[in-house]
């Protein structure tokens, strides 16, 4: 009777009427439940929309000068006809800057430079910081000291002042930028799955393996890393929003995208001086650039929770 109770409930439970899921399938799933994460990845969706659809939605060339183009003003406040602007006056939703560019232009143009940054140069450091982390930890011994030490030097400098350092020997520029942001980032994702593949190396099925005389290169491959790469998507998603605001650190220092190219650190560095006079030239890609990281971190949140296997019903 007992046995017929149980199993009346487990169908009348919507749990075990579903279909079995994956780790990924279960993570989507409550992935979707976050407000954290909904709400970031509705910024991120409409930042990358912006940025397919930049030349679409701009007014004007981001990097040309409308000096004997238009009667504008240098530094001309934002116009828009339909909140009163003087009809006189060409429309400029967020103003022009100090060469006379259309700001709303320039930022626009600019979500598509911080998305490749950031993604790039995270990209980068996630597969080198991988395969360092991953024979670290697989090796052991002192292919593990050696490389670790390594990555222990390099987190002994701040990342910003190891990454100006890097940009100052290979020179300003923006590939010199994400190379920077790109290797001052791999020691935390070499330290991430380092821990992973100790932890992953001792559970049954590896050691099983192993008993069975599988390559110790295809454990490592087909077994291990695999079922370590969760951790790194979470780091990595946290990580965009970190690489972005380098970047426009650094250009904001010059050292960066060097003008006329639209990037928001290079905006605000180039207008600083004006916070006073015309604030709109540092508040429209100061918005811009919080957001973004806003976005990539509410979304890295929202990802921690998702695939952290103590929050599965």
């Amino acid at each position: 009777m007992s046995t017929v109770a149980t199993n009346l409930a487990k169908r009348a439970d919507p749990i075990f009427q579903s279909k079995p899921r994956g780790l990924w399938g279960h993570a989507v799933r409550r992935l979707f439940h976050r407000r954290s994460a909904i709400i970031g990845m509705a910024i991120l969706g409409s930042l990358i929309f912006l940025a397919v659809f930049a030349p679409v939605l701009s007014t004007h060339d981001p990097e040309q000068s409308l000096i004997g183009v238009e009667e504008v003003k240098k530094r001309a406040a934002p116009c828009i006809h339909l909140l009163g602007c003087a009809t006189e006056q060409p429309e400029h939703f967020f103003g022009l800057d100090g060469n006379v560019r259309d700001l709303f232009s320039r930022v626009l143009y600019g979500a598509r430079l911080s998305l490749v940054v950031g993604i790039m140069s995270v990209g980068f450091a996630i597969v080198i910081g991988s395969l360092i982390g991953a024979f670290a930890g697989h090796l052991g011994g002192w292919t593990d000291n050696v490389l670790m030490r390594l990555m222990d030097v390099m987190l002994a400098f701040p990342s910003l002042i190891l990454a100006i350092a890097i940009v100052t020997v290979l020179g300003p520029g923006l590939i010199n930028t994400l190379l920077a942001i790109g290797i001052v980032s791999i020691p935390t994702y070499a330290r991430i799955m380092r821990a992973s593949v100790l932890s992953i190396k001792e559970q049954d099925y590896v050691l099983a393996g192993r008993a069975l005389g599988v390559p110790s290169n295809r454990l490592l491959f087909q077994n291990i890393l695999p079922n370590a790469l969760t951790p790194l998507v979470v780091q990595g998603t946290l990580g965009i929003g970190v690489a972005i605001l380098d970047a426009a650190a650094l250009s904001f220092l010059g050292l960066g995208a060097q003008p006329p190219t639209p990037e928001w650190g290079s905006m605000i560095g180039q207008e600083r001086n004006q916070v006073f006079t015309a604030p709109h030239l540092i508040l429209f890609p100061g918005i811009a650039l919080v957001l973004t990281v806003l976005g990539f971190n509410l979304l890295g949140d929202g990802l921690r929770d998702a695939l952290d296997p103590r929050q599965r019903s």
